[in-house]
């Protein structure tokens, strides 16, 4: 068991009640009985080996369902490279809950950057709590009407937001007018130990729904530290990235990811299948683009743990002189309901 892994259980522990675990001396068994969701106010140090956004994904799965609404402090690395930055969950994942949740406690704050490999960032995430998810009908993506962003720097010159930003446009406005990209330059105590930028971009349709890419000075998928705790000196030196090639390639991965279509981008596909799956005893039915490996996988834990299964309709669409596979799934929900809320 590496340490982000424990720290996670750790997370799991804080939030409920009553839960047992149990791991062997060789951190190769887990034995888990989860207790009550408990909620409320809490604070986790998140493990230097993956970012929060590692530790956000199960939190808005678990938080709906709680004892009382959750409200909890995390922190640790909120731009890392293996995981989606808190950025990408607050302009991308908020809007898919609010289209299952009361929007009135749905909230998640940035209040300090920490980029990786040292972190030092903080986040706050507010979540309410329901008796029943609704069943959802979610099949119409609508026409893109306006593409939001956010470009941040953390201790470098400013003017690298400002480069991201145009590069960005540059691509963008070929396609629609309506782009707009706020600009964060952190400094001080507020944008942690490690210089960095970045960029995050979301396309908003007519029928609201949300698509995101992003890309900062930190690569994808590089992770020196072989699971040791990464420091400065583990991470070796720093390799060069210009922001005008991190602004594009994240303009290029937004057209990709809306060119794929569906009414839930690649990254939220699991959270808006599992709503579907706990919801009442009606039928739900979503349209998605590309499944992604995660997200088939998903899929069969959700037939293995909740014998759910969804039926799987392909189809081939015709859009000007682009050819795409869409995917509309079809589930009958469990009808799960929330006892603990009840008892308040």
């Amino acid at each position: 068991m590496k340490e982000y892994e424990a720290g996670f259980i750790r997370l799991l522990d804080t939030l409920t009640n009553g839960s047992r675990i149990e791991v062997n001396e060789t951190g190769t068994d887990l034995f888990f009985e989860p207790g009550l969701l408990l909620g409320g106010t809490l604070e986790h140090v998140c493990s230097q080996q993956r970012s929060i956004g590692y530790f956000l994904e199960p939190l808005c799965m678990l938080a709906p369902f709680a004892k009382k609404p959750m409200r909890i402090t995390l922190k640790g690395i909120t731009n890392g490279p293996d995981d989606p930055s808190v950025d990408y969950y607050r302009i991308c994942v908020l809007p898919l809950l609010k289209k299952f949740l009361p929007d009135n406690e749905l909230e998640l704050k940035i209040r300090r950057r920490g980029m990786w490999p040292t972190g030092s960032g903080e986040v706050y995430f507010s979540c309410p709590v329901v008796k029943r998810m609704k069943a959802m009908m979610m099949v119409e993506e609508g026409k893109v009407r306006r593409v939001r962003g956010i470009a941040y720097c953390m201790r470098v010159n400013p003017a690298m937001a400002n480069r991201m930003v145009d590069s960005a446009r540059s691509v963008l406005n070929s396609y629609l007018p309506d782009v707009y990209i706020y600009t964060d330059a952190i400094k001080g105590a507020d944008a942690g130990k490690c210089p960095g930028f970045g960029l995050t971009l979301v396309s908003e349709s007519t029928a609201g729904v949300t698509h995101a890419a992003e890309n900062s000075s930190v690569l994808k998928g590089v992770n020196p530290s072989g699971g040791r705790e990464v420091t400065a000196e583990v991470a070796g030196p720093a390799r060069p990235v210009l922001p005008e090639d991190v602004g594009k390639q994240a303009a290029l991965m937004l057209i990709e990811e809306i060119v794929k279509g569906g009414c839930a981008d690649s990254g939220s596909q699991v959270i808006a299948l599992l709503f579907m799956a706990l919801g009442q005893q009606d039928v739900s039915k979503l349209k998605l683009g590309q499944l992604s490996p995660y997200t088939i996988q998903f899929l069969r834990h959700m037939r293995d743990f909740l014998q759910v299964t969804y039926k799987i309709d392909c189809q081939q669409e015709e859009m000007d002189d682009i050819s795409r596979q869409v995917v509309t799934l079809t589930c009958v929900g469990v009808g799960f309901s929330n006892f603990s809320k009840g008892m308040t």
